[in-house]
C-alpha cells in the first residue's frame, strides 16, 4: 500500500512538472551591457537546480576532507581501546584458568598501552578504573605466585588509582580483595581493619560479612563473629540448618569464654531469644554456671524451657541432649545450696508419671527423692530405672546411689554389690 501511494505521488509530481514546463512561455532577460541575453524560464530553473546540486556536493566534499583527521583519530582510539579490552579479557581469562604468569603479563600490557595512550594525549574517560582494575589483576596474580613484593606494589598503585574521582567504584573491590589476602596470610586483625574501612553500605554486603565472620573467628573474637553470623542469617546467606548450626556453635564458644558467674550472666543477656532456646546452648550455659559456682536457681531458670520442651515433645531432644540435661539438673541438686525446689520436684514427678516408661526420668526422680531424703521411694525408682538405662554414666550413678542407700540401711552386702556394679558400669 505504501509503495502504491509513493508511485501515485511520483506520477502527480511528473504531471505537475510537465504542465508547468510544457506550456511555460516565460522568459528571463539578463542585461549585461552592452549585451542582452534572453533565457527561457525552464532553462533558468534547471540551471539553478544544477548550481544548487553542485554547491551541495562541493560542500559535502570539503566537510569530508576536513573531517578526515578526526575520523583517523577516532579510528586510532577505537583500535587502541579494542587492544586494551582484549588484553584485559586475556588477563581475566588467564587468571580464572590458573595461568597466573600470563595473567600478570596481560594486565601489565593493559597498563603499558593505557600509559602510551595518555602520553599521546588520548585520555580515556574510564582510565582510572581501568588502571585500578589492571593493577588489581596483576596483584592477584602476584599473590597466587607468592610474590608479595610485586603484590604490594601493584596493590598500592591500585589503591592510589581507586582513590581518584573517576574510580571510586573500584575502591571497595580493592579493599575487599585486600581483606581476603590478609585472611589468606592469617592476618585476622589486618583483615578486620580493611573491612572496618569500608563504607557502611559496602560493609553490610554478604561478601564483606562472610569475610568479617572468617576474620572474627580467626581472631577469636567470638562476640563479633556471632553478631556477624546473625546478619548473614538475616540476609539468608546460609541455609536455615547451616545458620542454626553456626549460631549454635558461636553461642557455645561465647558461653565457654566466661570465667565467672557475672561474666556468664552478661554473655547470656547478649544472646538473642532464639539462641537461648537452643538446647545445647541452654544446657551448656547452665552447666558452666554450676562449674563456676554461680546461682543454681539461675541455671535452673535457663534450663526450664528445654525441660518443658522435652516433656511436651518426648522425641524433640536427642538422647545425648536428654542425658546431658538430666546430668546438669542432677549436678544442681547435688550442690549444697541446690536442694530441689518444690516446683522442680512437682515438675519431675509429673513428667515421670506422664512417661512411666522413660528410664531417664525415673532415674532423675529417684535422685531427687534421694536428695529430699525419701529413701524408700528413691530406691524403688532407681531399681526400676536401672535395667533400662542406656547411658553408662547414668547407670554408674544409679548403682552408686543404691550403694549409698544400702549403707544408710546398714546392708553391707547390698552396698558392696552395688559398688561392684557401679565399677563395672564405669569400665563398660
Amino acid at each position: 500500500m505504501r509503495a502504491a501511494l509513493w508511485f501515485l505521488a511520483l506520477f502527480g509530481m511528473a504531471v505537475a512538472i510537465a504542465l508547468f514546463a510544457g506550456n511555460n512561455q516565460g522568459t528571463i532577460t539578463v542585461f549585461w551591457p552592452p549585451y542582452r541575453v534572453d533565457l527561457s524560464l525552464n532553462l533558468v530553473v534547471l540551471l539553478l537546480a544544477l548550481l544548487f546540486f553542485t554547491l551541495h556536493v562541493a560542500l559535502r566534499a570539503l566537510a569530508a576532507l576536513f573531517a578526515m583527521p578526526g575520523h583517523a583519530r577516532r579510528w586510532r582510539i577505537q583500535h587502541q581501546e579494542r587492544a586494551l579490552h582484549l588484553a584485559l579479557l586475556d588477563a581475566l581469562s588467564h587468571l580464572e584458568a590458573g595461568r597466573f604468569i600470563r595473567a600478570r603479563k596481560a594486565a601489565e600490557t593493559v597498563l603499558a598501552r593505557e600509559t602510551a595512550m595518555t602520553r599521546s594525549g588520548e585520555t580515556l574517560a574510564y582510565s582510572g578504573r581501568l588502571r585500578a582494575l589492571s593493577h588489581l589483576l596483576a596483584a592477584e596474580s602476584a599473590h597466587a605466585l607468592q610474590d608479595k613484593a610485586a603484590r604490594e606494589e601493584h596493590f598500592r598503585q591500585a589503591l592510589e588509582q581507586a582513590s581518584k574521582r573517576d574510580a571510586q567504584e573500584a575502591r571497595e573491590g580493592v579493599q575487599l580483595r585486600a581483606a581476603r589476602w590478609a585472611l589468606e596470610d592469617h592476618d585476622a586483625q589486618g583483615a578486620l581493619q580493611w573491612l572496618d574501612d569500608l563504607p557502611q553500605g559496602a560493609s553490610r554486603r554478604t561478601i564483606a560479612l562472610r569475610l568479617r565472620l572468617t576474620a572474627a573467628r580467626m581472631a577469636r573474637q567470638t562476640r563479633l563473629a556471632l553478631e556477624t553470623a546473625r546478619l548473614l542469617a538475616k540476609h539468608r546467606a546460609f541455609s536455615e540448618v547451616a545458620a542454626q548450626g553456626i549460631l549454635r556453635g558461636l553461642a557455645l564458644e561465647l558461653v565457654m569464654t566466661a570465667h565467672d558467674p557475672d561474666q556468664l550472666q552478661t554473655v547470656w543477656n547478649q544472646l538473642d531469644a532464639p539462641e537461648r532456646l537452643m538446647p545445647d546452648v541452654a544446657i551448656e550455659a547452665a552447666q558452666r554456671m554450676l562449674q563456676l559456682g554461680g546461682d543454681v536457681d539461675v541455671a535452673r531458670t535457663w534450663l526450664l524451657p528445654v525441660w518443658e520442651r522435652m516433656v511436651a515433645q518426648p522425641g524433640a531432644l536427642p538422647d545425648a541432649q536428654r542425658v546431658h540435661l538430666i546430668r546438669v539438673l542432677e549436678s544442681g541438686f547435688a550442690m549444697a545450696s541446690g536442694a530441689p525446689e518444690a516446683a522442680w520436684l512437682t515438675r519431675i514427678e509429673q513428667a515421670q508419671m506422664a512417661n512411666p516408661g522413660d528410664s531417664a526420668l525415673q532415674y532423675l526422680a529417684g535422685i531427687t527423692c534421694m536428695r529430699l531424703q525419701l529413701w524408700g521411694k528413691a530406691q524403688q525408682l532407681l531399681k526400676q530405672a536401672l535395667p533400662r538405662l542406656q547411658d553408662a554414666g547414668l547407670e554408674r550413678n544409679a548403682w552408686a546411689a543404691l550403694a549409698e542407700l544400702a549403707e544408710r540401711r546398714g546392708d553391707v552386702a547390698a552396698s558392696t554389690q552395688a559398688w561392684q556394679n557401679a565399677a563395672k558400669a564405669a569400665t563398660a
